[in-house]
């Protein structure tokens, strides 16, 4: 490898991990040396959760198919039969270079190019984005492979979590701080959460893709960041409350889907209810007041304020904006639940666009057969009617012969 590389990396490596940077004024990483009873995180430690996820994608990859898709069809989920696009490379080439939803003017302009009327093109489209849109029985297979993990690893966190001081007394998160020795259970709970977040990272292009998919990135993003700072700079007790509030309320957000997807509406809108309710009050009361209200102020007792402090309030602090975000999309859904007495479409969701022209078309026609239909059984009624009248003009004789009236 080149000198200079060598130089630069090294430069780069004594610069990121100086102690201004991750621990509190008047502590060094010459104090949080380890000894053979007392173990402290290590940052190299973060690098087990990259194996760690693609396990988890090849676990769910084989959860999803030998568990979540047969019983998918067992409990009725079916999926929609989409009429395909036909085949058109001019019309496949500014899809997939362009744009997914093209202007009039370029309605028009590909209308001329293939020789087609502009309804047509616009079918085309609709039908294009319909394909590229995740099937129902894809979605269920998504929600339970969630659902079963946050069932385990809020189960988790709470087994880790019962019998540690500062589940109780917030205040004990900074006890001693930074010299907290890490335990083996947390550990494992804090490898579990990261290599979930990262194998949701992995997977990304390949899952679901909502409306708020860029809030989606942002969250996992300041997630990840968040787990691995907080290990790095040994800010391991806030961390743990920080995961197992947000499991919380996501163990009830994956069976509403699972039962939406399954059409059992009464169970899936009390599923939602109990969910909003969890949500609102882990997300909106709990969190500021158990995490951030802690981290901003109760830390100042017992250490001055430092780059890793604001550096933490500020990656909390995005991750309550996002949980803002999505309480004002809930709170819309219960209004709107609680007006109309059901719950409405998942805001997030990119619902399938229906053929409505082709569908008005189709109406049209059979309007149209059913008027020629309705003229054609007039007329023959017309005869018969006629027919009959000039049958019984005529007086039918027992020797076969027919005699006029």
């Amino acid at each position: 490898m080149n000198p200079d590389i060598t130089r630069m990396a090294r430069s780069l490596n004594e610069w990121l991990w100086q102690h201004e940077f991750w621990l509190p004024p008047g502590i060094t990483w010459e104090d949080m040396k380890e000894s053979e009873d007392i173990h402290y995180p290590q940052p190299r430690d973060l690098l087990l959760s990259i194996p760690f996820a693609l396990i988890l994608v090849v676990i769910r990859y084989v959860f999803e198919r030998a568990i979540a898709l047969p019983l998918g069809a067992k409990l009725g989920v079916r999926d929609k039969q989409r009429p395909k696009a036909q085949p058109n490379p001019i019309l496949e080439t500014f899809y997939s270079m362009h744009c997914k939803i093209p202007k009039e003017s370029e309605l028009i302009s590909l209308a001329k190019q293939c020789d087609l009327p502009v309804r047509k093109v616009e079918r085309w489209f609709r039908r294009r984005r319909n394909t590229d849109r995740p099937s129902l029985s894809k979605k269920f297979c998504e929600a339970c492979w969630r659902f079963t993990f946050y069932v385990i690893s809020f189960f988790t966190g709470l087994a880790v979590l019962y019998d540690k001081p500062w589940f109780w007394d917030h205040r004990e998160c900074w006890t001693g701080y930074p010299q907290q020795p890490l335990q083996p259970s947390l550990f494992w709970y804090y490898m579990l959460e990261l290599s979930f977040y990262w194998s949701l990272v992995f997977t990304l292009p390949c899952d679901v893709k909502r409306k708020d998919f860029k809030e989606q990135i942002v969250h996992h993003a300041a997630t990840i960041f968040l787990i691995s700072f907080s290990y790095c700079a040994n800010y391991i007790r806030i961390g743990t409350l920080v995961m197992v509030i947000h499991d919380a309320s996501d163990c009830f957000l994956e069976p509403t889907k699972i039962f939406n997807y399954m059409k059992w509406k009464k169970t899936c809108d009390s599923l939602f209810m109990i969910f909003s309710a969890v949500f609102l009050i882990s997300r909106l009361i709990i969190f500021p007041y158990t995490v951030l209200y802690n981290t901003y102020y109760y830390s100042m007792e017992i250490f001055q304020p430092f780059f890793g402090y604001y550096f933490v309030n500020a990656l909390l602090i995005t991750l309550q904006l996002l949980h803002i975000f999505w309480s004002c999309l809930i709170i819309h859904m219960v209004y709107k639940f609680i007006l109309q007495g059901t719950m409405e479409k998942d805001m997030r969701s990119d619902t399938e666009e229906s053929d409505k022209d082709e569908e008005k078309e189709k109406i049209m026609e059979k309007e149209k057969n059913g008027i020629t239909c309705f003229s054609n059984v007039t007329s023959n009624n017309y005869i018969q009617r006629n027919g009959s009248e000039t049958l019984n003009n005529r007086a039918h004789l027992t020797n076969g012969h027919v005699k006029e009236r």
